[in-house]
C-alpha cells in the first residue's frame, strides 16, 4: 500500500510512527536523519520507521524503456563485450576454456549485482570494476546449487507421485524461480533460496505484481531466444555466434534489473528501506536541516488546529532572536487570524517596526486599527518608529492615520532628533494628502525656526515656495529623505 504524507496529501510518505499511526513526508521531518534512517516522531517522540522510496517509486510497468535502455550504458555494455567477444577470440585450449570459464563467471556476478544494485535504489548500473574484482564469485556456484536443489526436488517428486506429481512441482518450480533468484542475491545463501516458506511469502507480500512480472520475464525469454534464433539462421557463424552471445547477455541484464527493480517497489511490503540514489533522482527534500524543524511543527499545528502551542513556538522563537522577521511575520499573521488584540498590543513595538520595514501601510491600519481597540486614541511611543510608520501610512494614502502620530510630535519627544524628519513629513501629508496648504506652511515654519541648524533645513525655502503656490511638496531628495 502506497501512503501520502498526513499533513500534505500528496506528497509520498518517508516516515511511519507506529504509535501515533501517522505518515510524514520530507517537509515534516527535516531533521531525520535518512541515511542513519533515524527520526523520531514529532508527535510522541519515539522512533519512527523510514519507508525510503516506497511511497513514490513508479510501478515497474511504466518503466519498460527504461528497462530496454539499461544494458546499454557505457558499464554494463563494456562488460558483455568482454565476457562475449573475448572467448571468440580465444583458442580451444585449456587456457581458453579457463578464461571463458571466469569471463562467464563475472558476468553472472555481474548480473547478480544488479539486483542488489537496482534494490539499493541505484538505477545506473554498477561500475565495470565490480564483475570483475571484490568478492561475491561465490554466488555463481551457489545458484547452480540451488538449480541443482531444484532439480533434485522435481526429480524427487515424479519418483514419489509419478508424472502428474513430477509435472506439479516443475510448475512449481519455474514459477518460484524469480523469486529464488531475488532471494539468493539479496541473503547471498542457499538454504532462503530454496526454502518453500521464505519463496511464497516474497510472493504473497508482492501479490499480483510478481505474477505480472512474471509474464514480462516468459516473453523477455522467448523474445531472447527468437533473437538468437534468427541471429544464428541469418547469419554467418563468424557473426552469429558473438551476436547471440550479445543478445543472451542482453537480455539477461534486463531481466536481472527488473527483478531488482520489483524488490525496490516492494521495499515496504518486504521489510526494508532505500532511496533513490543517483544524483539525477536525488531531491532536495533529501538534505537534512534541523534549523527547519520549527517551521515543520508550525506547519503541522496549525493543521491540527492546535493554535496555542505555535503561538508559545513563536514567542520561545522570538525570545531567542526578537527581531526576526520571518517569526514576527508568522506571529503577526497567526494572531489577526485569532484576533488576538492584547498580544497584538503586546508585541506591537516589533511588529509595526516589521511592518514599515516592509512599507505595508495596508497591514499597518489594521494594527493600528487592533491597538486602538485595546488603547483608545493609541499613538506609538517610539519617534523613530512613529516617522517610519508615518511615511508608510502617508505612502499607503492614509493620511490621517499618518499625521496622528505626528502631531505634537515636539511635545512628546521633545529631544529627538527627529523632529525636522518628522514635520516635514507631516506637511507633505498636508500638502499633498488633505490639501492643506496653510497648515502645511506652519509646520514647516515650525522647522525652519526650530531646527535651522538641521541639515534638513537647508532645503525648507524650497518646501516653503512650493506650498504658497499650492503644488505638491517634492523637496531635493539628498536632502529630504522623507520623500522616498
Amino acid at each position: 500500500m502506497k501512503h501520502d504524507c498526513h499533513y500534505h496529501p500528496g506528497a509520498p510518505a518517508k516516515w511511519h510512527c507506529g504509535d501515533c499511526q501517522i505518515h510524514y513526508c520530507n517537509r515534516c521531518m527535516p531533521d531525520a536523519d535518512s541515511k542513519k534512517q533515524h527520526g523520531l516522531c514529532p508527535r510522541c517522540n519515539r522512533s519512527m520507521r523510514y519507508l525510503g522510496a516506497a511511497t513514490a517509486v513508479e510501478p515497474f510497468w511504466n518503466r519498460l524503456g527504461a528497462f530496454f535502455r539499461y544494458p546499454f550504458h557505457f558499464d554494463p555494455l563494456l562488460v558483455i563485450a568482454i565476457c562475449t567477444l573475448v572467448p571468440l577470440m580465444l583458442s580451444a585450449s585449456l587456457v581458453g576454456l579457463i578464461v571463458s570459464l571466469v569471463l562467464f563467471v563475472a558476468l553472472l556476478k555481474y548480473t547478480y549485482t544488479v539486483i542488489n544494485h537496482t534494490a539499493e535504489g541505484h538505477m545506473k548500473p554498477p561500475p565495470l570494476a565490480v564483475a570483475f574484482t571484490g568478492d561475491g564469485f561465490g554466488i555463481v556456484f551457489l545458484q547452480l546449487l540451488v538449480f541443482v536443489l531444484f532439480g533434485g526436488l522435481v526429480a524427487a517428486a515424479g519418483m514419489v507421485g509419478g508424472p502428474i506429481l513430477g509435472l506439479l512441482a516443475l510448475a512449481l518450480v519455474v514459477l518460484a524461480i524469480p523469486a529464488s533468484i531475488m532471494v539468493l542475491a539479496m541473503e547471498q545463501s542457499v538454504g532462503p533460496a530454496v526454502n518453500p516458506l521464505n519463496l511464497a511469502a516474497l510472493i504473497s507480500r508482492i501479490g499480483w505484481p510478481y505474477f505480472l512480472l512474471y509474464g514480462y520475464l516468459i516473453l523477455l525469454t522467448l523474445a531472447s531466444g527468437a533473437a538468437q534464433d534468427f541471429a544464428v539462421t541469418h547469419f554467418a557463424p563468424w557473426l552469429a555466434m558473438p551476436l547471440s552471445g550479445f543478445l543472451n547477455s542482453t537480455f539477461t541484464l534486463i531481466l536481472f534489473h527488473m527483478l531488482g527493480y520489483l524488490l525496490f517497489q516492494y521495499q515496504e511490503e518486504l521489510g526494508f528501506a532505500s532511496d533513490l540514489q543517483d544524483d539525477q533522482d536525488q531531491s532536495a527534500d533529501n538534505h537534512r536541516d534541523r534549523s527547519q524543524r520549527l517551521d515543520a511543527d508550525i506547519d503541522m499545528d496549525l493543521k491540527d488546529g492546535r493554535y496555542d502551542r505555535v503561538q508559545g513556538n513563536l514567542k520561545e522563537a522570538l525570545k531567542r532572536n526578537p527581531q526576526d522577521p520571518k517569526r514576527l511575520e508568522q506571529l503577526y499573521r497567526l494572531l489577526c487570524a485569532r484576533q488576538d488584540d492584547a498580544e497584538l498590543y503586546r508585541y506591537h513595538g516589533r511588529l509595526l517596526g516589521w511592518l514599515a520595514d516592509r512599507n505595508d501601510g495596508a497591514g499597518l491600519v489594521d494594527m493600528l486599527d487592533a491597538l486602538e481597540r485595546v488603547e483608545p486614541g493609541f499613538r506609538i511611543d517610539d519617534p523613530v518608529l512613529a516617522v517610519r510608520c508615518s511615511r508608510s501610512l502617508y505612502q499607503h494614502g492614509s493620511y490621517r492615520r499618518a499625521l496622528k502620530q505626528l502631531l505634537d510630535f515636539h511635545k512628546r519627544f521633545p529631544d529627538s532628533d527627529q523632529l525636522a524628519t518628522a514635520y516635514i513629513l507631516a506637511a507633505q501629508v498636508l500638502a499633498n494628502g488633505l490639501k492643506q496648504w496653510e497648515k502645511a506652511t506652519a509646520f514647516l515654519g515650525f522647522v525652519k525656526k526650530q531646527c535651522g541648524d538641521h541639515p534638513q533645513a537647508a532645503g525648507l525655502d524650497s518646501y516653503l515656495e512650493q506650498a504658497a503656490r499650492r503644488e505638491p511638496l517634492k523637496g531635493p531628495k539628498a536632502s529630504f529623505t522623507v520623500d522616498g
